[in-house]
């Protein structure tokens, strides 16, 4: 099946699995979009009608066409300009015409993820053992010491910093070295 779009003023003739230059659409590479301007739809001599039909596309890249040299020149006036331009535009893949869906190359098809297979549960003898083995000698017994001599030892909590609002009372502690108690004038120091 192919479809005649319009896009960015230009018609194309598209396919399932054609790629095409068009100018600049919004989007970043991977996404998909939706072509919904169709101006013809047919498969072999057979046209189609296009009331809803849409054209489905996915944008491989964002690019810029080759430089071209824009310039400009007056004779005998001394007028020369010279400037430099790059098209953006978008490279589409067109998906799926109307409700056709996307058929897989086998290049594509290996690059699938293939589903995972369903995990086997382990025999139940090969899980963790019980909690609360019966104890064979009084060594299992113990928690404490059936405990992994390897593992780190957990840390002791360090002692909780005050809180910012309590001040030290200083009614005890001595001054500072270098600064010296200075009494206000007219009244005797204690």
């Amino acid at each position: 099946m192919f479809a005649v779009v319009r896009t960015g003023g230009k018609q194309y003739r598209v396919a399932q699995g054609d790629k095409i230059v068009v100018e600049k659409l919004d989007g970043n590479a991977g996404d998909r979009i939706t072509l919904g301007d169709i101006l013809l739809a047919g498969d072999g001599s057979d046209l189609k009608s296009t009331d809803g039909l849409t054209v489905a596309a996915e944008i491989i890249a964002q690019a810029k066409a080759d430089k071209v040299t824009v310039f400009k020149k007056r004779r005998r006036h001394n007028y020369r300009r010279k400037k430099g331009h790059r098209q953006q535009h978008t490279i589409l893949r067109i998906v799926a015409i109307g409700d056709q869906k996307e058929e897989k190359s086998p290049a594509q098809a290996a690059k699938a993820p293939k589903p995972a297979a369903p995990e086997t549960p382990a025999p139940a003898a090969e899980e963790q053992p019980t909690a609360n083995p019966a104890p064979d000698n009084q060594e299992q017994a113990n928690p404490a010491a059936t405990e992994d001599k390897t593992a780190p030892a957990k840390p002791k909590k360090a002692a909780a910093p005050k809180p910012a609002d309590e001040t030290p009372s200083t009614e005890n502690a001595a001054p500072a070295k270098g600064s010296a108690k200075k009494s206000p004038k007219g009244s005797k120091a204690e």
